[in-house]
């Protein structure tokens, strides 16, 4: 395959539009929901706006149309949302935002933008997958949240055109190559045992949270030392 021109858009960009379009999509699903549970159409609008991470836009509405109160349902919505706060510990390294661009790249930090991200190899591909798949998740999302609030239920069952698939299927195209590596798998597997454990017992969010922290504490742990560190402070093993 002959080397991308300087104007043609980059691997990294390519992957994050057609992840943002993909992810986007369900948006129609989320503006429909959102507006049987009981919200208006600006209501709706300013939760993607604002709040943007599906899951927690998703556990909020479903908490008011079961007949929950706001202070349940916004509590629901930041135990998903809290996930977005690991990824930052990832991505912040990578991106090396400053100032306006921070604040950026702290909204734009959801599955999609981290997972086209990490999933390259070059940090400048890794950046602009970040922006690439964060920008386009949220222009797409956005969007489709204001055609399914306006259209409600003359979509019917969101899931009849599956909408929730294709999200699904995104994340999992960008997953699968990472998980060639042994340590990976295992990883992967263990995360995904906890959460299967927890979720007959924990409340909606919680097994999410749960196998991100493994992911994370595993990470933590196998992460190289300098040497000489700890004999020069005279302590064994932390």
């Amino acid at each position: 395959m002959p080397p991308a021109t300087g104007s043609a858009p980059s691997a990294a960009v390519r992957q994050g539009v057609w992840v943002g379009a993909a992810t986007g999509l369900y948006g129609i699903s989320f503006g429909a929901l959102s507006v049987a549970a009981g919200l208006s159409v600006a209501q709706t609008c300013a939760l993607s706006l604002l709040m943007f991470t599906g899951g927690s836009q998703f556990a909020f509405v479903g908490v008011v149309a079961a007949g929950g109160t706001g202070l349940s349902a916004t509590a629901g919505a930041a135990l998903l949302g809290v996930r977005n706060a690991f990824y930052g510990l990832q991505t912040s390294p990578l991106l090396g935002a400053r100032g306006l661009r921070r604040l950026a790249a702290a909204q734009l930090t959801i599955d999609e933008s981290t997972a086209v991200a990490v999933a390259q190899d070059e940090p400048g591909e890794r950046r602009r997958g970040f922006w690439a798949a964060g920008l386009a998740v949220f222009g797409f999302w956005n969007a489709m949240t204001l055609l399914g609030a306006l259209l409600g239920d003359a979509l019917g069952d969101p899931r009849r055109w599956g909408l929730d698939g294709a999200a699904a299927a995104a994340f999992l195209a960008l997953l699968w190559p990472r998980l060639r590596q042994r340590r990976a798998r295992a990883v992967g597997a263990l995360a995904a045992l906890v959460a299967v454990l927890l979720v007959p017992a924990a409340p909606a969010g919680v097994p999410v949270l749960a196998a991100a922290v493994v992911a994370v504490l595993v990470a933590l742990l196998r992460r190289p030392r300098p040497e000489g560190t700890a004999g020069e402070r005279g302590g064994g093993p932390a």
